[in-house]
């Protein structure tokens, strides 16, 4: 059996407890106990999250856990205290993992975990992280980062994912899509994909230009010009075009590439097909295009995304 432990500290947030389900499914799912679960927090017995819900704690003792995972709060403290900063300093060198969820990156980062490592947080404080600890490579638009036997997560849903990406190592990708759909959640994301998501940044306002987009990431391979996504809007291609500038702050053909490089990415991160494959099954109409859209996007081309969510795959 595989103990995790899961600290929590006064204002913890609820929904970083919904990681814990992922290991009580397997074990559901197995039809046996693989994973032992026990909440920790520094003084044990009650302690009240964000929304003043209470949860029943055990005091930090001996660390004995294969896995120990840090949750966080709504505003990361400018000081853990030196109780946890010395518990999870003691965990670190006992557990086979280290991780945390959301702010529970700047409790590692306090203790020193995170020195000259890849992590990531929620990207509302990723800014906060890497200024408070410099010596820390954040990466601010990552679901989790796996850097050697420390694991952090971006927000609190991202934790769910963290959690599969831990299933799937202890127990094979069949326990983990089986978890994923026991809890209604898509399979896990990659821990290199995106927090973002293109068509939410978007924030189209009308039906029109919110089908208009829907069309166009149904039908990516298609050539969505003007006409065509002013036709699934049902407007004239000049009032479709002065209502999605408008709403988006974008042309249709930028809106399109996010599109596009977005659904690549997920690609390159989550198949096998190769990088012409995939420039094809995304719209573009040929690499190298796609590898110019890839590199005012995210400053890198495909390959190196690729290698990069190979080598966390493989951490």
């Amino acid at each position: 059996m595989l103990r995790i432990g899961f600290v929590v500290a006064p204002g913890f947030q609820m929904m970083s407890l919904a990681a814990l389900s992922v290991f009580e499914m397997a074990n559901v799912n197995a039809g046996e106990t693989l994973y032992g679960i026990r909440v920790l927090s520094e003084g044990g017995g009650a302690v009240a999250s964000s929304i003043g819900t209470s949860m029943d704690t055990r005091a930090f003792s001996k660390p004995a856990f294969d896995t120990l995972l840090v949750t966080g709060i709504l505003e990361p403290a400018e000081s853990a205290s030196s109780g946890l900063l010395r518990f999870i300093r003691r965990a670190f060198r006992a557990c086979r993992r280290t991780a945390s969820i959301c702010t529970g990156a700047f409790i590692l980062a306090e203790a020193g975990l995170l020195d000259e490592r890849r992590a990531t947080t929620h990207w509302l404080h990723a800014r906060e992280l890497q200024r408070r600890f410099p010596k820390i490579k954040v990466e601010d638009d990552r679901i989790f980062i796996i850097d050697g036997s420390i694991w952090t997560s971006a927000g609190m849903s991202a934790g769910i994912d963290l959690a599969l990406g831990m299933v799937e190592k202890d127990l094979g990708a069949e326990m983990a899509r089986s978890v994923a759909q026991s809890l209604v959640v898509y399979h896990r994301r990659a821990g290199g994909q995106s927090q973002h998501s293109a068509l939410l940044a978007m924030d189209a306002k009308s039906d029109r230009i919110q089908n208009a987009l829907a069309y166009a990431k149904r039908n990516l391979r298609a050539p969505l010009n003007v006409d065509r996504l002013a036709e699934a809007a049902h407007l004239s291609p000049r009032q479709f075009s002065r209502a999605f500038r408008t709403e988006t702050g974008l042309s249709p053909a930028k809106a399109v590439e996010r599109l596009r490089v977005e659904a690549a990415r997920l690609m390159i991160e989550q198949s096998r097909h190769s990088i012409d494959v995939i420039a094809a099954e995304t719209g573009f109409a040929d690499r190298e295009r796609m590898r110019r859209a890839f590199l005012r996007a995210f400053g890198q081309p495909p390959q190196v995304i690729r290698r990069n969510a190979r080598v966390e795959a493989t951490d």
